[in-house]
């Protein structure tokens, strides 16, 4: 269990949240609204009602004493920038600033972010690699390179086994996972060599974009 500093009640900040407490941290968040504050009380640890940018308040909450400080105020950049400075100033471990753009990112990392989170260009990018094709149902980005596909079992592997297909010989990419079910809702991880792939099924495969890329095309 970690302790988490959360400044930033919005929708993103809210979500990440309670997503933490829902992974049992300890969240104290902090927001100058009110009502945003109120509303939080049910799904974090303890909230606030505070001007993160107000020195005197940053120092009074021993930021040092937390594992992690997330800056998630996302309308007002000025304010980010701030936030993300003073806490670095007085001692924060790790802070993770939101960024909505490339130049913000820039600024941020500059004065103190550890790291950046560009939720609607990752949104985004995921949307876009997602429905731009009828065999992607899923898709992580693990660098510039590589990433985890969901996609459909290719026409020409139904029927056949792992080791048959030499997978990882002739298509460059590792089979993580399968997955059944109307939503995939089954999952099998690390299969065997020996498993036949069927027309029900779905794959997790690891590999670099181009190679999966090529995959997709056959």
């Amino acid at each position: 269990m970690k302790s988490v500093l959360l400044i930033g009640l919005g929708r993103f900040g809210c979500r990440m949240a309670r997503k933490l407490r829902e992974l049992n941290h300890d969240v104290l968040a902090i927001d100058n609204n009110e009502q945003r504050v109120n509303e939080a009380l049910d799904f974090v640890t303890s909230a606030q009602i505070a001007d993160a940018t107000s020195e005197s308040f940053i120092r009074s909450l021993g930021v040092a004493d937390f594992d992690l400080c997330v800056v998630a105020i996302g309308d007002d950049f000025q304010s980010s920038l701030e936030t993300t400075s003073l806490l670095k100033e007085h001692g924060a471990r790790f802070v993770l600033s939101r960024a909505s753009r490339e130049v913000q990112a820039k600024f941020l990392l500059r004065n103190g972010a550890d790291d950046v989170i560009y939720p609607e260009r990752q949104t985004a990018d995921w949307a876009a690699m997602r429905y731009s094709s009828d065999h992607i149902f899923d898709y992580v980005k693990l660098s510039p390179e590589y990433s985890i596909y969901e996609i459909a079992i290719p026409a020409e592997w139904l029927g056949k086994t792992i080791m048959e297909l030499a997978v990882r010989q002739r298509y460059h990419v590792n089979v993580l996972g399968i997955r059944r079910g109307a939503r995939g809702e089954e999952l099998e991880p690390m299969p065997g060599p020996d498993h036949c792939f069927r027309e029900d099924e779905r794959i997790l495969v690891l590999g670099n974009d181009r190679d999966i890329q090529r995959l997709l095309r056959q």
